[in-house]
């Protein structure tokens, strides 16, 4: 059965009624998490977190806005990159890049996969790959953070071979197989969030998790259905789609057998 190992690449903050209406003021941290999925020796990695690159290209112009709208704070050592070193795993030995979506604490660390392929929706990339300035920060998008060579190195989900998901996963119901995952990491759309926005059924010795990427920002948002600030409707790509797969998330947290990750959630 395929394995997943849980990383945090640092963090940003924000007020906690952003998140989930009625929570107050109190400033919260919200870790950027990914996960290194592996598959019979193949590795495939779940975003990226941030990376010191963010804060390079966020320093002037109109991304320094997204400093200040969302601080982030990565300490030394805590890049991807940096973990994976001291923990002697090769960068090289990640085969690819699997890109949830475009937003800059997913994709900050993408220049350190030199030796990487990427995987992303082609929704995803074509949404976001003609948008500067103004129109990239307003969908959370830093342009200099993509690889000058990413379209060379780059492969969508909706090449891949659709299925049709397991019962237990319902309302879920299809799916695109990673390749080389022997069918255990499955990955879905889960729009609204932002264009493009992915998930991943993956099948380990525990059952079946879903990384839900930002389909919720905390655990209260999909099992008490408790909606998000009305605030955060102006940074998603469809409101009506991100509240349609939060009630789908919703109905998949009544399977005992299914566990749901989320990027951003606090520490347990």
């Amino acid at each position: 059965m395929a394995k997943i190992i849980p990383f945090k690449a640092g963090y940003c903050t924000h007020i906690a009624c952003m998140a989930m209406r009625g929570a107050g003021f109190n400033v919260c941290q919200f870790p950027a998490r990914a996960w290194l999925i592996e598959v019979d020796g193949y590795r495939w990695l779940w975003d990226t977190g941030y990376a010191d690159y963010f804060k390079q290209y966020t320093q002037k112009g109109i991304f320094k806005l997204y400093q200040k709208t969302t601080p982030v704070y990565l300490n030394q050592g805590e890049s991807l990159k940096e973990q994976f070193n001291v923990l002697g795993i090769d960068l090289a030995s990640i085969q690819h890049v699997i890109i949830s979506h475009f937003h800059g604490d997913h994709i900050a660390g993408l220049r350190d996969f030199t030796h990487s392929r990427f995987i992303c929706s082609q929704l995803g990339w074509q949404t976001v790959k003609p948008l500067r300035g103004f129109f990239a920060l307003k969908q959370g998008f830093v342009p200099s953070l993509i690889p000058t060579d990413f379209e060379q190195r780059v492969s969508f989900i909706e090449q891949f071979e659709r299925c049709t998901l397991a019962p237990e996963l319902s309302p879920f119901t299809y799916g695109y197989i990673l390749p080389n995952s022997k069918k255990q990491v499955i990955l879905v759309p889960l729009p609204g969030h932002a264009a493009g926005h992915i998930g991943a059924f993956i099948l380990t010795d525990n059952g079946w998790t879903l990384l839900a990427s930002d389909a919720a920002w905390v655990k209260a948002n999909y099992k008490e259905l408790k909606k998000p600030s009305r605030l955060a409707n102006l940074i998603m790509s469809d409101s009506q789609a991100y509240y349609s797969t939060l009630n789908q998330l919703h109905q998949l947290s009544y399977h005992p057998d299914v566990t749901i990750y989320l990027s951003h959630e606090g520490e347990e």
